[in-house]
């Protein structure tokens, strides 16, 4: 696979994991990537951790589907990002950005445009779907065989200091290296993003993988190995879509869109990301 296959190819992984150990060749590949990202004066901040004991993956799993649920009761998640909430294909390929939700639980399919409404979260917790949710959550991380904890150095990473910013910049180009080397190796890669969502949920893990003070934990990622078909789950989301080139790119100044590049964008593989 050429580099331009696998960005095209990129996605994450909504559905289950296979149980299969991650191979120590493909764990040490990952890391070797990772590791070979830019970072401002090669200060190279992060820091990874490879988990694969099965009690600390359940317990970080338990966190996550706990985490899901409380943020899915409360309303806070839905209220956080409901501007990237898409409900029908017309919208999504019209702002082309967002999640196109087109699998809800049967009950509320009547309600799709409601939703994530007051009255459409008064509805889902009488169904008590956020513990639906939650349940799965839990289900899809404990199914992984590997998680990823990605860490900053402190001494780099000081909010509010330029220095801030390049951790944080470098940071991001290890993880996409990794994110298209599992395109490489057939394996799936998702972001374990609800325990960040409520407070106190983030410490439990921190303390669960003996995070120093040096240290911040930034990002947890589940990994493994695709099954050939993927199950959706109960609430999915489609992201296929992406902006075309006079939305994002400008020729010269903020004030020229590029012109000429949308029908080559348009003509792409598109994959469900």
């Amino acid at each position: 696979m050429d580099l331009l296959d696998a960005i095209r190819r990129r996605r994450t992984t909504n559905g289950p994991l296979l149980p299969d150990p991650v191979k120590p060749e493909h764990q040490r590949l990952l890391m070797e990537v990772a590791g070979r990202a830019p970072s401002q004066l090669n200060s190279q901040p992060w820091r990874f951790v490879l988990v694969e004991r099965r009690e600390t993956i359940d317990a970080i799993a338990a966190i996550s589907g706990e985490s899901m649920t409380e943020a899915m009761s409360n309303g806070t998640f839905f209220e956080r990002y409901k501007p990237y909430f898409r409900f029908s294909r017309e919208e999504m390929q019209r702002r082309r950005d967002g999640m196109l939700f087109d699998r809800l639980p049967a009950p509320l399919r009547p309600f799709t445009g409601q939703a994530f409404t007051s009255r459409g979260q008064r509805l889902m917790n009488t169904l008590r779907v956020p513990q639906t949710l939650g349940a799965e959550n839990r289900r899809l991380v404990a199914g992984a065989p590997l998680l990823l904890a990605v860490l900053l150095d402190r001494g780099e990473y000081r909010p509010g200091e330029l220095s801030s910013f390049y951790s944080v910049f470098s940071m991001g180009a290890a993880m996409e290296n990794v994110w298209l080397t599992t395109v490489e190796l057939g394996m799936g890669i998702q972001f374990v993003s609800f325990p960040m969502e409520v407070p106190g949920q983030w410490g439990r893990i921190e303390r669960l993988l003996e995070v120093p003070d040096e240290l911040e934990l930034m990002a947890v990622y589940r990994l493994g190995y695709l099954p050939e078909q993927q199950r959706r789950n109960s609430i999915d989301w489609t992201s296929a879509e992406r902006k075309l080139p006079s939305q994002y790119v400008f020729r010269e100044t903020c004030a020229t869109p590029q012109e000429g590049w949308d029908e080559a964008a348009q003509a792409a593989p598109r994959e469900r990301d």
